[in-house]
């Protein structure tokens, strides 16, 4: 595609084309690592330290990167640096074998990966917000390449072998990184006002540190937490379990197809849902689904329960996204993202180091502690609800 055609482009179909990369690597990594590095002679709670510590390290940095994203000249800087870096680190896995090795570069893989989405969900919802169009649409192309992702990954890596799993993660790598460089320009014209500079809104995020506020993201931290729990250990116990291989892929998609649907049409159908409510669902499926997961169901039910994905992660995911942006204005929008991804990712790591170790304890009851941290989430909802009720509408 020549430059002219890319420029010819709306900008909401540019973010969506890249939207739908953005998830790819994680979606192929969540079918097969987990079994990769048990493979290569790791244990769970190595597995666990795997997966926690690029999560650790994000949460250092997030908020560092939210704030020079906020001051470069548009996000789309920051974004097309992160995504070539993530191209290129995913080529020294092809190099390691042990547990020192995989740690430093899959930490750098991960890394990469996870910074980009607070960025472009800073930015896409401005630009949305000042176009009037549909910010949900745009992000559900992300579920839709994740679930793509999940099935191709799958059905190769049982047909072609284990060997499959490297060369898919680095092509899925790559192709983010070559989306990255046709973003549009997201921040406003100096002359022109988002939805949320023309309504109340704080350009200090210190003004925001209150407990009303802050509530919400850590219940929606603790509901996201599971979500690590899921990617880092579901297919590995349904694959001990006696789940087939090939089914690890759709099992993983149906979750992912679920939330693409619920994000295609949420405009339609929860417009007037507050974002704290939207939450609060999140939190509620959260202790529903994980509840079932502890009695390992039969697979036809793990179906069905990875279907309450749509309402755990993408309502919860829009309700903290539009949260954040109902409160604060453009010059903080990253920094603010950052810093409730920064929660969810110190969640994460306390989630997937502990429960490595829980899984080697309890087995498939460790789910409950997922569902446990469900709960929490509802009850903060609650008290924030009651501190500072919703903006209307």
């Amino acid at each position: 595609m020549t430059l002219n055609m890319v420029q010819r482009l709306t900008p909401e179909l540019r973010a969506s084309i890249f939207h739908f990369t953005v998830f790819m690597s994680m979606g192929v990594a969540s079918v097969y690592l987990a079994i990769w590095l048990t493979e290569k002679g790791l244990n769970t709670d190595q597995i666990g330290i795997i997966n926690a510590f690029p999560v650790l390290v994000l949460l250092l940095l997030n908020q560092l990167i939210g704030r020079l994203a906020d001051r470069a000249s548009d996000w789309r800087t920051v974004i097309a640096i992160l995504a070539i870096f993530g191209g290129m680190v995913p080529i020294g896995l092809f190099f390691v074998d042990e547990f020192w090795g995989i740690l430093l570069f899959w930490g750098f893989c991960a890394m990469a990966a996870g910074s980009i989405p607070p960025v472009v969900d800073a930015a896409t919802v401005r630009l949305t917000q000042r176009n009037g169009s549909d910010f949900g649409f745009i992000r559900a192309w992300g579920t839709v390449g994740f679930t793509l992702a999940t099935i191709v990954a799958g059905l190769v890596i049982a047909w072609l072998g284990p060997g499959a799993f490297l060369p898919l993660f680095l092509l899925a790598s790559m192709l983010r990184t070559l989306a990255a460089l046709q973003l549009p320009r997201f921040r406003a014209p100096a002359h022109q006002l988002t939805l949320s500079t023309a309504t109340p809104a704080t350009s200090n995020i210190r003004t925001l540190l209150k407990p009303w506020f802050l509530l919400p993201l850590i219940g929606f931290a603790l509901v996201n937490s599971t979500h690590s729990i899921l990617g880092g250990f579901a297919a590995l116990v349904w694959h001990q379990n006696g789940v087939s291989d090939q089914l690890l892929g759709p099992l993983i998609a149906t979750a992912a197809a679920a939330e693409a649907v619920i994000m295609f049409v949420w405009r339609r159908i929860g417009g007037n849902i507050s974002a704290r409510h939207m939450i609060m669902i999140a939190a509620v499926a959260t202790v529903v689904r994980w509840t079932v997961m502890a009695f390992n169901p039969p697979v036809i039910v793990l179906f069905g329960v990875q279907m309450l994905h749509a309402f755990t992660f993408g309502i919860g995911y829009f309700g903290v996204v539009h949260f954040i942006a109902n409160w604060t204005s453009e010059d903080i929008a990253a920094e603010a993202q950052g810093g409730a991804v920064m929660l969810q990712q110190a969640a994460s790591v306390l989630a997937l180091v502990s429960f490595g170790w829980l899984l080697g304890q309890a087995g498939v009851a460790a789910f409950f502690a997922p569902a446990a941290l469900g709960a929490g989430g509802v009850v903060l909802l609650l008290i924030s609800l009651k501190l500072q009720p919703p903006k209307a509408s």
